[in-house]
Order: structure tokens, then sequence, then C-alpha cells
């Protein structure tokens, strides 16, 4: 199938090209991000491959029916980002790849707690300086403590059974709790609960208009004083400015984030060279215990192939008229 590749990195093209050895794609690799101004560049393509970052919305999508796209082959989980209904409208398959790092986005969460928690990035910049003063980066064991995971899909089923791991009482959030689960050791309970008892918190639940901003002004004062962050899911399940007030007044004692509610803009770009112009975001930069990554807890090698691999195959299956279980 000929596909447009929107948004695409050199990283990207190397784990699709070994992948599509055997599927015998046409792939075009585009570096502009999809928008209402880019979508005519996929004139003669029968599918576009979005990223998260990619605006999919109505105007888009119907731009893209215009240039004759058949198929929206999403390289990602999420497809928060994608007007689905009016892709459907136009006869459009949207297909997805639903789980491709759990062990990995897992793995980098509990990563910027530890790092967080023992300040590492702090000490590595002091040691740097040959600056091998101990104050300030004092700690705490996360044996004993208590820590809240908010959707125990994948990923969060795979965070749970590490913070299990370091002898942590592990409570959860979910609509559907899981058998599995509760038998090695975590309780289930509703949300305010969670985060009243909480020490740490994890987030690992999709973007919908029911969790925008799940974490607001409100669930901010519900959590205990001190209380340590962690968001690796999507962005907009915290409220940015409310996060900045949480830190200010100490409510908030330690925030990890690998996304950010406006990084489409920001996000998997060289922007060193760059004046931020949201505010709110330079702003959580200042705070010495605030930890942002770019985006990157997918970011394995495996993550990358399991992409590559499920996103060709969602399209052969298309291709062929054969059923995918991976379509919307």
């Amino acid at each position: 199938m000929k596909t447009a590749f929107f948004n695409t990195k050199p990283y990207e093209q190397r784990f699709f090209d070994a992948a599509n050895r055997e599927q015998h794609h046409e792939l075009n690799y585009l570096a502009p991000r999809l928008d209402a101004d880019t979508a005519p560049i996929a004139a003669g393509h029968e599918a576009v491959c979005l990223f998260v970052n990619d605006d999919a919305s109505r105007p888009v999508v119907d731009r893209l029916a215009e240039a004759g796209v058949r198929v929206l082959a999403l390289r990602s989980a999420g497809f928060n980002h994608v007007d689905v209904e009016a892709a459907k409208g136009h006869g459009m398959a949207v297909c997805r790849v639903p789980a491709y790092s759990p062990h990995g986005v897992a793995e980098h969460a509990i990563a910027l707690m530890l790092a967080l928690n023992r300040r590492t990035y702090r000490a590595y910049a002091r040691v740097r300086e040959r600056n091998f003063a101990l104050e300030g980066l004092m700690g705490f064991e996360m044996y004993g403590r208590t820590a809240g995971v908010v959707g125990t899909g994948k990923i969060g089923a795979a965070a749970a059974r590490i913070l299990l791991g370091f002898g942590c009482r592990v409570l959860a959030y979910d609509k559907h709790p899981g058998d599995d689960l509760r038998d090695a050791g975590v309780e289930f309970v509703d949300l305010d609960t969670l985060l009243r008892e909480s020490q740490i918190v994890t987030l690992h639940c999709p973007l919908t208009e029911e969790t925008h901003h799940l974490i607001d002004a409100e669930r901010f004062k519900a959590m205990r004083d001190g209380v340590m962050l962690v968001n690796t899911s999507r962005g907009a399940l915290v409220d940015a400015e409310a996060a900045v007030d949480a830190l200010k007044s100490g409510k908030l004692g330690h925030l990890g984030l690998d996304v950010y509610e406006e990084e489409d803009n920001l996000f998997f770009e060289d922007r060193s060279s760059d004046i931020l112009e949201d505010d709110t975001f330079a702003r959580l930069l200042t705070f010495p215990n605030v930890l942002v990554t770019g985006h990157q807890a997918f970011f394995t090698q495996e993550a990358l192939e399991q992409i590559a691999a499920v996103t060709l195959d969602n399209l052969t299956r298309l291709e062929a008229g054969e059923a995918c279980d991976n379509v919307l």
C-alpha cells in the first residue's frame, strides 16, 4: 500500500525499512507534521501514517479524504488526536498499535520516581563540577511507601508489579479491576482514596473527555502534602497551571513528566536555540523538584520494532481485505 509517513524521524525510518522487507509496501517518509496545511501532500497515497503529535482533526481528515486517502495508520496506541468519527464518515479505516512497550513505559515511570527521589539528576550535575556535597540530595526509601497507580491496563499493571517488587503498598484505581493484580497484592480503591493515601501517584490511563485534567486544583488539594506525581501517559491528564500552584505551595513535592498538555510544538525537536513561548512549561522547568523528559518513555528498541511490525501488518491486512483487530 502506498503510504505517506508524516512527521518521520531517522530512527523510525530504519525500523520501518527493516520491517518492510517482508511486507513490500511503498513507504514515503515526510518530515512535516500532519496538519491542515500539509495534508494535501498525501495526494496519491492510499494511506497516511501519523504519530501522537500529528493533527488528524476533522478539517485535516476532510482534506485527506479529498486527497484520496482511505486508511489512517497510527503508529501509537493513543488516538485522542484523531477524529475517528470524521474518518469513518469518509469511509476511512483507522488502525493503531494498541500495546507496543508496556514494560518500557512502566520502567521509565519508575526511573522518573527514582531520579526525583534520590535527586540523581542534581547529583550528576554537581559531581561534574567536582562538588561532592550531599546537602539537598536526601531521598527516602521506596520500601514501605504507599504508591497509587491510576489505570491498570498493560502499562499500569507492569508499573504496579515493579512497585510491589520494591516493597511498596500499591493502591490502584481502574473501572475494570484485574483479579491477577489483586492476587499479586494490589489493593483496588476509588480514586479519592488513592489520592488521599498515596505518597507516590503514577498515571497510566488514556486521555478522554472524562480524564481531561483528571488531576486539577481540587485533586491536588485532596492529595498528601509532599506527594510525588508521575505522568507518562498523556499530558492533558494534569492541569499544568494547577501543578505549578501545587509546587509553589509545597503540596506537590516531586513532579515527573514525560508528557505535557501543549507538547505538540515542543517535543521531538531540537529547541535549544529557541525561546520558550509557553510560560507554564518554562515555569515548570524552574523548579528543582521537577524532572521532564521529552515523551521518550516508549523509546526502546523493542518498542520501535513492535510499532513498525504491527503498523505494516495492519496495512497488509487492510489492503488484502482481511480482518484487522487493531481497527478502531
